[in-house]
Parts: C-alpha cells; structure tokens; sequence
C-alpha cells in the first residue's frame, strides 16, 4: 500500500529545462560562443550544470577551465530560477488528487539546498511537500539509497509504502536500492541515447495523470 509519492525535481515535478538553457546560453555569449538550440539543451537538463557545461564548452569537470565556469552558471541560474519554469502540466492537479486521497508527497533531488530551496518557495510547493532531500541533505547523492531512505523518515513511512517517481536511471537505480516502487516520467528529459525500459522501474509514464492510473 503507497503512502507516500516521492518525486525528482528537475523533469520530472517541474519543467526546469528552460531557465537552465537560458542560464547555458547567457553564459555562451558571454564567452562569445554561439547560443545553443533549445532541443540539443533539453535532454541534458537533469544533468545539472556539470553536464550543461561540459555539453556547451566541451570542458571536463578535471580541468582548470571548468569551476569557473560553473560558478558563473550557477550565479546567472540563481538570479533566474523561475523565469520560465513551471510545473509540469497536470502535475498540480495530481498534487491535489494525491492529498485527497490521504497520500503525502516529497522530493527528493540532486540539485544543492542552496537552489531547492527558493526554487521550491517561489513554485509555492514549500508547505505542501512532507519532505525536501536535496543533492547536499545526506552525505551521499542519487544514484545511492541514502537521500532515500532519509526521505521516508521524514515522511513517516517505510520504503515498501514509497513510490519514486524520476526521469533518470539514478532515480531508479536509487529508489530501488531502497526497497521502494519506482516509476520513469518519460515526460522529463529523456534523451535518444537512453533507454528507460531497461532501468528496471516498475513502470513507464506519459504524464503525471498515469501516476493515479498506476496506484489503481
């Protein structure tokens, strides 16, 4: 029996993948580099700003070039949290169904607290969420179990009454290490080289909507 539905923030809860391509894209001009395509940024969204660096500036995260870099991404993404992100639709409505139906709900994510945090306040999800686990909560980060395992404490259930709900093979490698239900949002930012039917989730998804069809 599912208590709690616990989600990944970034492609999955909301739609975040436009005010981080603006972020990569402010920050590739003023580099004097070309802005990249929209389409080419949004598939490497749950990736964070290691993985937007390293796709605009080809720069690894080994090298001298790369922290500053990062630093300036995250100053630039900051100041622009939520210019243009948004629930996913239907995701609000789900929220609403899940309380009615005497479920609690939380996220779990790998973005920094420093980020989650005004992220979570400016959505208005901060008093609705029985939890927020960010990327700096626990000692370690998704793809382990421990953010986890830390979110069921706070939402006073056992991992078996869990479903995670995530966009990436981390979120499931990590909610089934856990020992809960998992389910892949093939909404979120799944790219063309990824294979989600192989990730072992317990299911697939088209949008938030499928969630409650799944629980029944």
């Amino acid at each position: 029996m599912i208590r709690t539905v616990l989600f990944d923030l970034d492609g999955t809860l909301a739609d975040t993948a436009p005010d981080l391509a603006y972020t990569l894209n402010t920050l590739l001009q003023e580099r004097n580099k070309p802005a990249l395509p929209y389409e080419s940024i949004r598939p490497v969204a749950s990736h964070g700003a290691a993985g937007l660096i390293e796709l605009g500036f080809g720069v690894a995260r080994d090298t001298p070039g790369f922290t500053p870099l990062r630093e300036r991404f995250i100053s630039i993404y900051r100041a622009h949290l939520t210019r243009a992100t948004r629930l996913f639709p239907g995701m609000s409505v789900l929220l609403d169904q899940l309380a009615a139906r005497g479920l609690n709900w939380g996220i779990v994510t790998n973005k920094p607290a420093f980020l989650t945090d005004p992220l979570i306040e400016q959505l208005g999800l901060r008093e609705d969420a029985v939890c927020v686990v960010s990327g700096d909560t626990t000692a370690n980060r998704k793809p382990h179990p421990e953010p986890m395992l830390h979110a069921c404490q706070l939402a006073g259930s056992k991992p078996e009454e869990c479903l995670y709900v995530g966009d990436a093979e981390r979120d499931i490698e990590a909610g089934n290490a856990a020992g809960m239900q998992t389910l892949v949002a093939l909404f979120g930012y799944i790219s063309a080289q990824d294979h989600p039917e192989t990730w072992g989730a317990r299911g697939l998804i088209q949008s938030p909507q499928d969630i409650l069809a799944w629980l029944d």
